[in-house]
């Protein structure tokens, strides 16, 4: 009678009991699984990929570890101050998040930096944790004024050796009151000159000046490029980028034709690069196509990380030194510095 109340196997019945140990379908149930083996395939799942995310994590930390000896290698002291301007008139490229970060970074290696803020919104002074509200003596009083830098100057609490010249709120004025100003546009040029720093000896001076300018093309911008010797300009890995990037030439042809014949383009970084995207590597081909040597190797990839720092009054150098940003930026700021080191 027990046989007989016994129910039969069939082939369905054997296909559930003799279910394979790994299912095509993930943590769902394959097809003649019972409800069980699922689950137990699910917890195997979970287990196995926090198991690889552990040994990813660890991995990733071995290299971090080995870049980050790598990076902080010292770097070479150029052979004169090196006055670079930080400029692209389309806004949202990047432009003072590469300076800050590249000045932390040069900094971190052992060199002095100086970095001038001449956008009137200041976020430059901001993410280095330097007081410009109104009132505070800023590139304003070196450029209206002639006030000397050396009574301006500040020293960024976060990073020794970077000092800076703060911007406020009165620079959203500078372009009128330069207009009636005899020889407006090199003003700059003998307020950094006149700098004792740039003009001490080898132990003494300042290797870097980054002029950090506005998203325009006025006579703040015009001050700098009279003032430098170098232009670094970053270049989102967008389409609109390569348009701005043609008309900015355009200008520094014109500067180095009539105000600054040592003017020279040295420097352009890759910001914001998504390497998911055929039209990040696009851009980049076109730019590097178009500039060679002068484009860095490295590109900024987009990070949160960098996006954060300034809301904490710091760069992503010492936000989070071990993120993909920071380690990008230590990159760019060794290839810039040895390359101009062989120059």
């Amino acid at each position: 009678m027990d046989d007989e109340r016994r129910p039969r196997r069939t082939e369905e019945n054997n296909v559930r009991d003799e279910a394979p140990d790994v299912s095509p379908f993930g943590p769902y149930p394959a097809p003649g699984t019972s409800v069980r083996t699922a689950a137990d395939l699910a917890a195997s799942a979970v287990a196995l990929a926090d198991e690889s995310t552990q040994m990813a994590r660890s991995v990733a930390h071995q290299l971090l570890v080995r870049e980050g000896r790598r990076l902080n290698e010292p770097l070479p002291r150029p052979s004169g101050p090196r006055i670079m301007v930080v400029a692209n008139q389309k806004g949202g490229v990047g432009k003072t998040t590469s300076t800050v970060n590249m000045a932390a970074a040069l900094a971190q290696h052992g060199l002095s930096v100086l970095v001038i803020d001449l956008d009137p919104q200041g976020n430059a002074s901001t993410a280095l944790s330097i007081d410009h509200h109104r009132g505070t003596p800023s590139s304003y009083d070196a450029l209206v004024d002639g006030v000397p830098l050396a009574e301006i100057v500040q020293t960024c609490p976060e990073v020794e050796g970077l000092s800076v010249i703060p911007a406020t709120i009165d620079l959203a004025g500078a372009e009128i009151d330069l207009v009636s100003m005899v020889a407006r546009e090199s003003r700059l040029r003998k307020a950094i000159h006149a700098y004792p720093p740039v003009q001490a000896d080898h132990e003494e001076r300042v290797d870097y000046v980054l002029i950090d300018c506005p998203p325009s093309l006025g006579l703040l911008t015009l001050n700098a490029l009279v003032a430098g010797d170098e232009m670094l300009i970053p270049i989102q890995a967008e389409y609109y980028a390569l348009e701005g990037l043609g008309q900015l030439i355009e200008t520094v042809e014109m500067v180095k034709a009539h105000l600054n014949p040592g003017l020279d383009v040295s420097t352009i970084l890759l910001t914001m690069y998504d390497a998911r995207t055929r039209l990040a590597a696009g851009v980049a081909e076109e730019v590097r196509s178009h500039f060679g040597d002068q484009v860095l190797q490295t590109a900024i990839p987009r990070s949160v990380r960098i996006s954060e720092a300034p809301s904490y009054g710091q760069t992503v150098m010492t936000y989070d030194p071990g993120s993909p940003g920071a380690l990008s930026y230590l990159e760019a700021a060794r290839e810039m510095a040895l390359k101009g080191a062989s120059a």
